[in-house]
């Protein structure tokens, strides 16, 4: 039972970390046609998806799926890849 309750954690981390994956890909490929992160529309993309995120982790930690460390960790490495990503299209144009 414990290795299945291992299992079910190490699925959960997994899929909520391709999740953040989708979303730095989303950014980047909206950045790349729209090449504007002051738009409103990659805002909204953005504040969306990362809301959507971190109910999913919210979601997975109240499962015991996850700890709270560890959500707290993914939101906050997407975010840092994100700031990169828009720092370096600010320096870009």
């Amino acid at each position: 039972m414990q290795e299945a309750t291992v299992n079910h954690r190490e699925k959960a981390y997994a899929l909520l970390k391709a999740d953040a994956d989708k979303i730095l890909r989303l950014i980047e490929v909206q950045i790349e046609n729209l090449m504007m992160p002051q738009c409103p529309v990659y805002e909204d993309v953005l504040d969306t998806q990362m809301f959507g995120l971190s109910r999913e982790i919210d979601f997975a930690v109240r499962l015991n799926l996850i700890t709270e460390s560890e959500g707290k960790t993914l939101l906050e490495n997407l975010e840092k890849k994100l700031n990169i990503l828009h720092e370096a299209t600010q320096n870009s144009l």
